[in-house]
């Protein structure tokens, strides 16, 4: 089994969208060892939910965030993954490097802006996902 880690600030909105998302891509794509988690460079918001706007725009789309509760990256986890990915350049920074972007730019934070922020980064979250499971796909 190959383990992928999403990284963001408090583990309740862009990584586990990229979670749930990058997880349904691997699922429809038949790639079935690849384990997909996240968490946050924060313990803010450990052992909670999604963000309710978060999950809205999943549901909507047709996928379930339901069972997510956030956690966060601890660094002994970098000898147990095969890819940590970040949502933005200064969770990159506070990873040392030792990641990489999980979309070719910054997946902005939408917590503190309007719902269609949130839309605006499940669209950025997608694209980016199909990318990853062509690679995933590739090094198989």
């Amino acid at each position: 089994m190959r383990r992928v880690e999403i990284i963001c600030t408090g583990n309740i909105c862009r990584s586990p969208i990229g979670e749930v998302v990058l997880r349904a891509k691997l699922a429809e794509a038949g790639i079935d060892d690849v384990v997909v988690t996240s968490s946050g460079t924060g313990s803010w918001h450990v052992g909670d939910p999604m963000d309710p706007r978060a999950a809205a725009v999943l549901s909507r789309r047709g996928y379930d965030g339901s069972a997510h509760r956030a956690q966060q990256f601890r660094p002994g986890w970098f000898a147990e993954r095969d890819l940590v990915l970040a949502m933005d350049s200064g969770h990159l920074a506070a990873l040392r490097g030792e990641a990489q972007l999980f979309a070719e730019i910054d997946v902005p934070d939408p917590y503190y802006g309007e719902d269609d922020g949130f839309e605006e980064v499940l669209d950025q979250i997608e694209k980016a996902a199909d990318r990853w499971v062509d690679r995933l796909r590739q090094a198989d």
